[in-house]
């Protein structure tokens, strides 16, 4: 089980960095290169990245946060926990940002609290096409025979992908696309943690959740698009740092 090592530790999640919003990756560059000498751990909790269709296909847009992340990797611990638009992320990306790649769910003692760290996808389980279609590509066979076709076919799948799901969402109830609250209660109860940790939905939040067991603590980190949404903590101290939270 990771354990941090004092100090503090931030957590983010859902930039969607992309060619098409160079302000999205201005902001967090200008973000990392401020943060203070008392930091000691980062999670980046999925989609980092819009789209990440193999290491091999890494657009030159990427390369100064992928840059600044191998620099700051040098003093600090950097976990990467894939989210649905990055999961194809491997070992060259973990060798070009110095990131320690994660199982998504991952339980760490976040000083001294078991805490379950998930992307948050996972949760959605009202969303049964999205659901089988995560089933699908998280196969490693599946994954192969996709980083095996060339790059141009590669980008045309994911485009057509990409196009099919913004038209299935947007006939989509809200609700649908939302942590299920069961579902969150059983991943709880399952690996026997007192807090959560998770992004995906893009609705921060920090709340309770009762369970058959106890009350479970619930940190939601909120995507980029309008604003920085980072979760820092401390031995002491919980602190979601996001305009749309009061925290």
């Amino acid at each position: 089980m990771i354990r941090e090592k004092g100090g503090s530790t931030l957590f983010f999640s859902d930039i969607h960095l992309s060619e098409n919003r160079p302000k999205l990756s201005t902001l967090l560059l200008n973000y990392l290169q401020q943060i203070g000498d008392e930091i000691t751990d980062i999670y980046v909790m999925g989609d980092l990245f819009e789209v990440w269709l193999g290491d091999d296909l890494i657009h030159p847009s990427y390369m100064p946060v992928l840059n600044l992340f191998k620099k700051l990797s040098r003093q600090l611990n950097l976990y990467f926990i894939p989210g649905n638009r990055d999961f194809l992320v491997g070992a060259q990306f973990s060798n070009l940002t110095g990131f320690e790649i994660l199982a998504d769910p991952i339980i760490i003692e976040l000083y001294g609290i078991p805490t379950l760290l998930l992307h948050g996808d996972l949760l959605c389980t009202d969303d049964h096409n999205y659901m089988a279609f995560r089933k699908q590509v998280r196969q490693p066979e599946w994954q192969q025979q996709f980083l095996a076709l060339p790059s141009n076919q590669r980008i045309e799948l994911a485009k057509k992908t990409r196009a099919e799901s913004m038209q299935q969402t947007a006939q989509k109830a809200d609700i649908i696309m939302d942590a299920n609250l069961a579902t969150i209660k059983s991943y709880c109860e399952k690996y026997r943690v007192k807090q959560l940790i998770h992004g995906h939905t893009h609705r921060p939040e920090i709340g309770t959740i009762s369970t058959n067991h106890t009350s479970i603590q619930r940190y939601v980190l909120g995507d980029w698009v309008d604003a920085i949404s980072v979760l820092t903590v401390t031995k002491n101290k919980y602190h979601l740092d996001d305009p749309r939270v009061n925290a």
